[in-house]
């Protein structure tokens, strides 16, 4: 089983954003150096999979070249990839969350393979694992843990994309109450041209949102034509026309109007694995340019000797480094609380879900900051590469296109912003996080009655120190916004977007420093260096980052004195430091070019 991260000192429960209120550094947090022997064993098998099976078909994968990703399936299923999630009675392994995300992030070295695994084993399969019935489970669960079966997932429509519970997808009740009745179209479908199963959502009597198991061989079911599209070219994507399908009432999913519990928690467990499968993505692009960039010579030198080259490598690098700190981070919270239950207990099931529900927060972080860095590498390796990253003859080419669909899949970014301080405050109403308490703490700092956290010692003061201030500022900033506008918070866009990206960067500054602090204490070595030279660089910007964002954020709440007060204060936690920035991207750059790859 794998480790799992601790309550700190004081034994108070984990909550979702709790990283927010808690002191940096001082809690213990699952990272990578935590894996366990058999999360190891899982890692290796993924890694030879994606690279003697998938990688060798790239090119076939990309023109559709007929059996290749079904062939490529069943070798996945084979080697017991598709079993990690399914419960043992139902022909599964039920590993921790951990191990799933390990396997996302190996199998990303192709985007089209690892939308197709994903879809199946992620949002096609798990709705099963966590709303079915037993019959339901003994059903489908069996062959979708052999491949025998394959499953899709049907939430977008044509008007309906961001806003989901709009869909115009019917079902309506029988007569003789045997079945229901489905129609209606469903958009942007991955894997519909290769699933037999599908996860439908539609609106009972047109208002009760609701989820159906929809077989694909059920007449009033049509498959429509592939989509052309820019990247994942690889991958199915289509529409599923539903025409007075009958569908027993047996495979009804949950509750009828519960839906959206289903709808929501399983894109919750989609965006945790994206934002680590996006850092899988990130990772092979930047070997990719750090290969080129050794054996690449201008000016009678390798590119790699060059200021502006090794800066792009090391910001790459330093950003992979806190988005894999946050991902296996996260995943070991959420196995941490679902481990409190047995799994004989007859509502493990539900459990686990409410596990994956608490960290609602840390899942959309994961999936704006993953996707946006795998858009930022790919495209900065791809300058790398010069005219040749252009082309398709060389892999950026590819990687490029299919880095893009990331900030779209699983609710778009924009939405996934608003969803980081939405679900914050409405925690905080609930009195489920300090948030009150711990900004009159943060008020009393401010006012001079009480102090503020002074600079410790070690090789990560500096960068712990900011990152106690800056959670201070950022924590200061959202509950004035939220004193401020109350309701109308909801409608103030870019100021929730802005208080998000703080939110985000702060959650990399954390987890950078704790895991780079663990590093240090555990063993030291080449590798905790470079984490220490990588949380340093990353905290550095962020910091400054989250404050310019943060006296926009002043700028768009007040005006006059009441803006002067507010920026004065945000100046009293705006301490700022020096970072011997050029000798650490040096530092950095120059470790990812001997090993041509991220190795920490």
């Amino acid at each position: 089983m794998a480790s799992t991260a601790k309550v700190d000192s004081e034994n108070k429960a984990v909550f979702g954003a709790g990283f927010l209120f808690s002191p940096a550094a001082e809690e213990a947090i699952f990272t990578p150096e935590n894996f366990s022997d058999e999360q190891i064993e899982f890692q290796r098998t993924a890694i030879e999979f994606a690279h003697q099976e998938v990688l060798p078909q790239s090119e076939n994968i990309e023109i559709k070249k007929p059996g290749v990703m079904s062939e490529l399936m069943k070798k996945a299923a084979e080697i017991g990839l598709f079993t990690v999630e399914v419960p043992e009675e139902f022909g599964g392994l039920d590993i921790d969350k951990t191990t799933a995300m390990i396997i996302s992030e190996a199998l990303a070295i192709n985007g089209s393979f690892a939308v197709t695994y994903g879809a199946h084993t992620g949002i096609g399969t798990l709705p099963i694992v966590y709303y079915g019935t037993q019959e339901q489970k003994a059903r489908y669960l069996p062959k979708l843990a052999t491949g025998e079966v394959l499953a899709a997932y049907a939430l977008s429509e044509p008007n309906s994309g961001s806003d989901a519970l709009a869909a115009k997808t019917t079902a309506v009740l029988s007569e003789d109450g045997k079945h229901y009745v489905l129609n209606g179209t469903k958009q942007w479908i991955t894997n519909a041209a290769w699933a037999d199963l599908i996860t439908v959502f539609a609106q009972v009597d047109g208002e009760k949102f609701s989820a159906f198991l929809v077989e694909t061989n059920t007449d009033g079911v049509t498959i429509g034509r592939e989509e052309r599209k820019m990247g994942i070219r690889g991958s199915s994507t289509c529409p599923v026309i539903l025409e007075d399908a009958k569908i027993p009432i047996e495979n009804l999913l949950g509750e009828v109007g519960r839906g959206h519990k289903i709808a929501f928690n399983i894109l919750n467990i989609g965006r945790w694995k994206l934002g680590i499968s996006s850092m899988g993505g990130a990772k092979n692009a930047l070997a990719l340019g750090a290969k080129y960039a050794n054996e690449r010579k201008q000016f009678k030198k390798p590119i790699g000797s060059f200021g502006l080259i090794r800066q792009k490598l090391a910001r790459s690098a330093t950003l992979i480094f806190a988005g894999e700190s946050m991902a296996y981070r996260t995943a070991g919270l959420i196995d941490g609380m679902a481990s409190q239950a047995s799994k004989e207990d007859p509502g493990y099931g539900q459990k686990a879900i409410e596990a994956v529900e608490e960290f609602t927060v840390e899942a959309s972080i994961l999936k704006v900051f993953g996707s946006e860095v795998l858009g930022y590498v790919a495209d900065e390796m791809l300058q790398i590469y010069g005219g040749n990253g252009f082309v398709e003859d060389y892999p950026l080419e590819r990687i490029y296109r299919d880095a893009r669909i990331n900030r779209i899949f699983e609710g778009t970014n924009e939405i996934n912003r608003l969803i980081i301080p939405a679900t914050l405050f409405k925690r905080v109403l609930q009195g489920r996080v300090p948030l009150m308490q711990v900004v009159g703490n943060i008020l009393g700092e401010l006012q001079g009655t009480s102090d503020l956290p002074e600079r410790g010692e070690g090789p990560l003061a500096n960068e712990i120190w900011a990152t106690e201030l800056t959670k201070r500022a950022v924590l200061y900033a959202a509950s004035y916004a939220a004193q401020k506008y109350m309701e109308d918070l909801k409608n103030k866009q870019r100021l929730l977007g802005d208080i998000a990206d703080c939110i985000t960067d702060l959650y990399g500054m954390d987890s950078s420093v704790c895991r780079a602090q663990q590093m240090v204490e555990a063993a030291g070595g080449v590798k905790a260096e470079q984490a220490v030279a990588m949380a340093q660089l990353y905290c550095f910007e962020a910091r400054a980052d989250i404050f310019q964002r943060l006296r926009r954020v002043a700028m768009i709440m007040a005006e006059g004195q009441e803006l002067d007060d507010l920026y004065d204060n945000l100046a009293k936690l705006d301490k700022r430091y020096r970072v011997d920035y050029t000798t650490l991207q040096d530092q950095v750059a120059e470790y990812i070019l001997d090993q041509e790859g991220y190795q920490i």
